[in-house]
């Protein structure tokens, strides 16, 4: 391990002068909007018995955008994704909100011990703690049960992690795969220390998906009401997942099989059945929405963007590390400016303190326009949602900062559902109460220093 630091800090430098020289950048969504059509019929919703008529399609868009106030953002929002991603809108899912490293666990636990023909595994951190090991027991029983068990894990993101907690896995028959080994020597595709794997998605018999912001670690565990006084890394952290039972769950299966290929993984036995026929279980419409560095557009950026822009009358965002670009900015005080109710939650307590200073750095101009800024207060914020006009929801691993929507592979479950935008927005109450209002006159009479230090640390924010 010591011999490999001076790799990692020198391929780090390589990576951050790359960054330097405007190597990459986010695609400009005015543009994207422009390009697409200003009103279309979805063109693929995708039922368990194939596509949707456009007729039927059209139908259920707008007793959608009934549901809540009256709205035409689903139908504006909606021509712009489907302009830049192949992904389709599925109908007839279930979606389970999980609001909190327990529950999403518990579900966890309950679709591994219930699998029957393969359970597929992508953390972007799989943690040698209790866990960590709960996990790999549970998996390993599975697989001496016959369920063909398929882990992949990022390199960076588990560099603390003892190879031998991998090779037990593979001693017992898992398949696991490295994501992007930090020794380029290793690597399987064009290397890139920024170019990580920080999906967290489990998928099982191809019939259950669950993905969020959760890793495979025991800071998730925790209750906040349950942790010690006065106990170092006793905080509870807080992050949402979602269960999706439906046609949606082939969609997560195409992007695990596909970042498995690419990083030439063991062949998969063809006696496994990874796309099995689905049938409907909810009312949901969902869209999986995935991102990987070196295409041209970074979707779940633009279908962040684009949403904001066409929010109408409400958008209620919580983000673990928000280092917005321009754009995002942009169409965030926009918002606010033509009366939409425009409120963020943030982290109050981190686990970086040069990604919260860089955070900070953005209120000023937020709160100018009307935005309303939360921090939470009483657990580690590592959440990554969104519900907007109280019928589109987001959740998934996708941070607002530039790794995350430059570099990273990430993926997003997009939820269509007055029901569940409900339930989101309960949660999302229940946040605020547990978060510190940042007030504009309060925020424009702080000294000057951590002015000064906010500005130097957001110099760097292509880094954070």
């Amino acid at each position: 391990m010591k011999y490999l630091k001076p790799v990692i800090l020198f391929s780090l430098f390589i990576s951050i002068v790359s960054l330097g020289n405007g190597c990459a950048t986010l695609p400009d969504v005015s543009k994207v909007i422009d390009e697409s059509p200003a009103s279309q019929e979805p063109r693929q919703i995708v039922s368990s018995k194939g596509l949707v008529s456009p007729e039927k399609s059209k139908a259920i868009i707008d007793r959608l955008q009934q549901s809540a106030d009256p709205t035409d953002f689903l139908d504006r929002h909606t021509a712009v994704v489907e302009s830049v991603t192949e992904s389709p809108l599925t109908k007839g899912n279930k979606v389970t909100l999980l609001a909190d490293g327990p529950a999403t666990y518990a579900a966890m636990f309950n679709a591994i011990q219930n699998a029957k023909d393969h359970i597929n595994l992508e953390s972007y951190i799989f943690e040698d703690d209790e866990t960590g090991c709960k996990f790999s027991d549970l998996l390993l029983q599975k697989q001496a049960e016959g369920v063909q068990v398929n882990v992949i894990y990022d390199s960076l993101g588990s560099l603390a992690v003892a190879d031998a907690f991998f090779q037990r896995l593979r001693d017992g028959g898992i398949q696991v795969v490295n994501f992007n080994p930090l020794n380029p020597l290793s690597s399987r595709e064009e290397w890139g220390l920024t170019h990580r794997d920080h999906r967290k998605i489990l998928i099982v018999d191809g019939k259950v998906a669950i993905n969020g912001g959760i890793n495979i670690s025991e800071v998730y565990s925790r209750s906040p009401f349950t942790r010690k006084k006065k106990v170092k890394g006793q905080i509870h952290w807080r992050d949402t997942d979602v269960q999706i039972e439906g046609p949606a769950v082939a969609e997560f299966q195409k992007l695990f099989l596909d970042t498995w290929q690419k990083q030439k993984g063991p062949d998969l036995s063809e006696r496994n059945n990874y796309f099995p026929a689905l049938i409907e279980k909810g009312t949901a419409l969902v869209r999986v929405v995935g991102s990987t560095p070196g295409e041209s557009n970074r979707v779940p950026f633009i279908m962040y963007v684009s949403a904001i822009t066409f929010a109408e009358h409400s958008i209620h965002l919580t983000n673990s590390y928000f280092i917005p670009d321009e754009q995002i900015v942009k169409a965030l005080t926009d918002a606010a400016g033509r009366g939409v109710d425009v409120t963020i939650i943030l982290p109050g307590i981190t686990d970086s303190t040069l990604a919260f200073y860089a955070q900070r750095y953005y209120y000023s101009e937020l709160l100018k326009s009307g935005v309303k800024i939360y921090e939470h207060k009483t657990s580690l914020l590592h959440a990554k949602t969104a519900v907007i006009d109280e019928v589109w929801s987001t959740v998934g691993s996708t941070n607002m900062d530039y790794l995350s929507l430059l570099h990273n592979d990430e993926v997003n479950a997009v939820i269509l559902s007055r029901e569940f935008a409900v339930e989101m927005e309960k949660m999302f109450v229940k946040d605020l109460e547990n978060s510190r209002q940042i007030h504009r006159d309060e925020w424009k009479k702080r000294p000057l220093f951590p002015k000064i230090r906010e500005w130097f640390v957001n110099l760097f924010a292509r880094w954070l």
